[in-house]
């Protein structure tokens, strides 16, 4: 079996008071206006409770993020989500995914891949530390 990539999610968050980006590790996300909200949009015309994200798992048991309209109890928000050009109920994201919350309110998803075991080529610092005492003729080291 071939060794998995461990995978990291991001979201960048683009409003009223710039760029902040947020690495996504938890189960539940619930993204708006509200002070409260995991993920705090900064924008009148975004809702109190705009959007909630949700972990959940493939088939093979790779995490992926699902973003869904208004808060789980069915609330939808005002405005609604455009996810890449397209008015969205939900979505299941995918890397570089863009998703606009109002204007100039938006969100982009990165989807890292990482291998834990890199195949690529060494590292140019990598080096071996050699005694000056291995220097020189080979025989002469056993004496």
């Amino acid at each position: 079996m071939p060794p998995q990539s461990h995978q990291n999610h991001l979201l960048i968050i683009e409003d009223d008071k710039g760029r902040k980006e947020f690495p996504l590790e938890e189960s539940v996300y619930s993204i708006g206006r509200d002070p409260t909200s995991d993920i705090r949009l900064f924008s009148q015309f975004v809702s109190r409770r705009h959007a909630t994200l949700v972990r959940r798992q493939r088939e093979d048991g790779s995490p992926y993020y699902r973003i869904v309209d208004g808060n789980l109890k069915g609330q939808p928000s005002a405005n609604g989500l455009i996810i890449n050009g397209r008015k969205l109920q939900a979505h299941d994201l995918q890397d570089e995914d863009e998703v606009i919350f109002g204007p100039q309110v938006s969100a982009k998803y990165y989807l890292l891949k990482t291998d834990p075991h890199p195949t690529g080529p060494p590292d140019e610092f990598d080096i071996t530390l050699i005694s000056p005492g291995m220097i020189g003729d080979p025989e002469e080291w056993n004496s």
